[in-house]
């Protein structure tokens, strides 16, 4: 593999975004859906946009994510070089280190390029 596919394969990794807030949880044993039906950030090889929904749920446990914050962390990606799969398993990782859920689940459904259709998703607790 060459060093330019490497660096392509890492960007937005480890890119510095709005810190997630959130508030204390007051109940237990539920479950919280958001949906975000106009992400965007960059494809790292071609600079084109990419568009899609992402649906994070979660059971919160102390803490619940603040929505405005979510919403400019997410607003963040829109400038982004980042593949699919590496925002979907760092808005979990994200997520986590912020609020610290019981468990949670990222999905992305990007929209068709080239006639290819994606969906990722990734859960917490990871499995293996």
């Amino acid at each position: 593999m060459n060093t330019e596919n490497e660096k392509a394969e890492k960007r937005g990794l480890s890119d510095e975004l709005p810190r997630l807030e959130c508030f204390e949880n007051q109940f237990k044993n539920y479950s919280i859906t958001v949906v975000i039906p106009e992400y965007t950030s960059l494809c790292p090889k071609t600079g084109q946009p990419d568009y899609g929904t992402v649906t994070i749920e979660y059971s919160p446990d102390k803490n619940i994510l603040e929505l405005k914050s979510l919403k400019t962390y997410i607003q963040a990606y829109r400038n982004l070089g980042i593949f699919y799969e590496n925002a979907i398993n760092r808005i979990l990782d994200d997520i986590v280190a912020a609020a610290r859920p019981v468990r949670a689940k990222v999905k992305g459904e990007f929209r068709p390029r080239g006639g290819i259709y994606s969906i990722i998703e990734v859960s917490y607790p990871r499995e293996g």
